[in-house]
């Protein structure tokens, strides 16, 4: 009975390796209809007669893909390559020639925004729309406006129809010598190998008679095919287009392998043949009276077809519930049209969880300038949730705070609404030395903004707010350079003299306090970030610099050195040139106050104002004094120091009440 166990185990794991080596090496002897392994997309189709696949019929404006259905995926261990070898025809449908086809390699299968023309039905004419995309084109028409080389060309394309390498089609003859030319629309069976080691692309092409050639057609020895496809996965097929041209696009064997050494042979004597059309004369009166009903139904199609899009493009997602937010709704349209259509010229920047455009709204008889951001949602419950503290945040009221005006629903999307702000977030004047730097005084004015603003949230607000992303990234700086605190995607609400109830340790390293994983989020917490924030802005430098020495690398430390040497001004950003060094000072030692190790020694907001504004003399504290100058005992990893900026975040209780979007301005966390 063991033998018996045992052997049934041993089958079970061949069986498992099989699949698994299924998935990773593959070949195609033609194709057959019941293998659903590959995914037919679009006019793609198999054809019953003799097994070939086809990418497009005769039908002007298509697209049609074929691909295999699982993904290709990378263990870490292993390197991130490919080989591949498919047979393919391109038959001529008439007296003009269509466009070709072209194998891809993608992070994903949707390619929304690739237009059915010349673009292979991959990209249209900015590049690729949806997806990153590396390509091998076999085209058969010259575009000037992608740079073209001839209407017979193979080329290398990555997330663009401009290829970043071609050359016209041909094949090096090692019996001959020398390089022999081949027409790609001859309707002849054409060979082409794709392989890609390391971050070379070799591409190779030959008649169906001939073997691999010994040299390839391209080579293109800089492609990073782990940045195009964003990940350790790759979807693998092939896909085509028709425009308002025609040429029939045929595969007829296929084989693909992560390494070039297990790639399986395909079986030349077991290939389809290349199905041509047959030449059949058809009456004049045929001939005419198709021309005139395909124009009629083209007509009609052109008039539904702006019917829809018009229906569509404005289309909304609006549920009952939301009624009682009715007043803080805008309508797609009024976004749409305020955006200019999402145009990439009001492109401002992309946040932590979607695009924000600048756009102008009316109000009464004059302009609005506003912030429109998309971000995605998925679930009813969550959607409700998230409207729901949206409204809380709405009635959030100071005049340092970057006021939310309202959202959208539309299909898979939440659109919000933000006051515009016109110069950016603060990091960027710190860190970004291609911008002026900002005096002292402007500095100063801002931290007293910052600061008001979480006194407000803290003590004035219906509820406690507790923010959890205080740093400069999160800093908006409007018309006149005055702090607005944004991005209120972490922050907790409460009700005053109740407890958080919540496990959940968010955040960004460098700015969280020490109990933040055994403690949770609070205000004082929130008051160990606005410390490091006083120390970053009075420093010009993050709170993590993993290049820095050792002694200089954790900015709390630093200052808290200095402070001890009794050189605390040497920490002063060296762009300010004109400063109050009183001032200074102060900022310095209400910054080490609140980032205090211990969380009972850390003042209230409402005291930081005061001390920052001088109305309040700072406590009796020295550079010794216990938790001052402090590193927090929480160990990072190696790989976290190296990205200073980078945000954590646990699971909160069942219980709690989390805005898990990023209301406008995220700074990519």
């Amino acid at each position: 009975m063991i033998r018996g166990s045992l052997l049934g185990i041993i089958w079970m794991i061949c069986c498992v390796c099989t699949s698994l080596q299924q998935e990773t090496t593959f070949v195609y002897n033609g194709f057959d209809q019941g293998d659903h392994r590959i995914h037919l997309d679009g006019g793609a189709r198999i054809l019953r007669k003799n097994d070939v696949l086809q990418l497009t019929n005769e039908t002007t404006t298509q697209i049609g893909r074929a691909f295999f259905e699982q993904p290709i995926e990378f263990k870490p261990s292993e390197p991130v390559s490919f080989s591949t070898h498919f047979v393919c025809a391109l038959v001529r449908v008439g007296d003009v020639s269509g466009h070709g086809m072209a194998f891809f390699v993608s992070h994903s299968t949707d390619f929304v925004g690739a237009e059915p023309t010349r673009f292979f039905g991959l990209f249209n004419a900015n590049g690729a729309a949806s997806t990153r995309v590396l390509a091998v084109e076999l085209d058969i028409s010259k575009a000037p406006d992608v740079l073209d080389i001839s209407d017979n060309h193979v080329g290398i394309d990555v997330n663009s129809a401009k290829s970043v390498k071609a050359e016209n089609a041909s094949y090096f003859s090692d019996r001959e010598g020398r390089k022999v030319d081949m027409n790609l629309l001859s309707g002849d069976p054409i060979q082409v190998w794709v392989d890609y080691v390391g971050t070379t692309l070799n591409v190779s092409i030959a008649p169906l008679e001939n073997q691999k050639p010994s040299r390839p057609l391209l080579s293109s020895p800089s492609i990073n095919l782990t940045e195009i496809v964003q990940g350790r996965r790759m979807f693998v097929g092939f896909s085509g287009a028709t425009g308002s041209i025609m040429v029939n696009q045929y595969l007829l064997g296929w084989s693909f392998s992560k390494s070039m050494a297990s790639l399986q042979k395909i079986d030349i004597s077991k290939l389809p043949k290349v199905p041509h059309p047959s030449n059949k004369n058809k009456s004049s009166s045929t001939v005419r009276n198709a021309l005139l009903g395909l124009i009629a139904f083209l007509v009609l199609g052109l008039v539904f077809g702006a019917y829809m899009y018009r229906r569509n493009l404005y289309a909304e997602v609006r549920e009952e519930w939301e009624k009682e937010y009715g007043p803080l709704r805008y309508s797609y349209k009024s976004l749409y049209k305020a955006t200019k259509g999402f145009s990439r010229d009001e492109f401002l920047g992309k946040g932590g969880f979607g695009e924000v455009y600048k756009g102008t709204l009316p109000r009464n008889i004059e302009l609005r300038e506003v912030a429109v951001k998309k971000v995605s949602h998925e679930g009813e419950h969550g959607m409700k949730q998230f409207v729901s503290e949206i409204v809380c945040m709405r009635s959030l009221k100071h005049r340092s705070l970057v006021p939310l005006l309202g959202y959208c629903r539309r299909k898979h999307e939440l659109i919000l609404v933000s006051e515009y702000m016109p110069n950016g977030s603060l990091d960027h004047y710190l860190f970004n030395h291609d911008r002026p730097t900002l005096p002292w005084p402007r500095r100063f004015a801002i931290l007293k903004d910052i600061a008001l603003a979480l006194s407000y949230l803290h003590t004035e607000a219906d509820q406690v707010v507790i923010h959890r992303d205080i740093k400069a990234s999160n800093v908006m700086l409007d018309a006149e350079f005055n702090g607005r605190l944004g991005d209120f995607g972490m922050s907790r609400l409460y009700d005053r003299g109740t407890d958080p109830s919540t496990t959940a340790a968010v955040g960004t390293i460098g700015y969280m306090a020490p109990e933040l994983t055994t403690m949770g989020p609070s205000t004082v917490t929130d008051v160990y970030a606005f410390g490091v924030f006083l120390l970053e802005i009075t420093c010009g430098r993050r709170p993590v610099e993993a290049g820095f020495s050792a002694a200089k690398r954790f900015l709390v430390q630093w200052v808290g050195e200095r402070w001890r040497r009794s050189s605390l001004l040497d920490v002063v950003d060296p762009r300010l040139t004109e400063f109050s060094s009183w001032e200074v000072e102060r900022v310095l030692k209400v910054g080490l106050l609140c980032a205090n190790l211990a969380p009972e020694a850390r003042p209230s907001m409402e005291q930081v104002v005061q001390y920052l504004n001088g109305n309040l003399a700072l406590p009796e504290f020295w550079p010794y004094s216990p938790g001052i100058g402090v590193l927090t005992p929480t160990a990072f990893s190696q790989a976290q120091l190296m990205v200073p900026s980078l945000s954590l975040s646990s699971s909160s209780s069942n219980n709690s009440m989390f805005i898990t979007h990023s209301l406008l301005y995220g700074s990519g966390r």
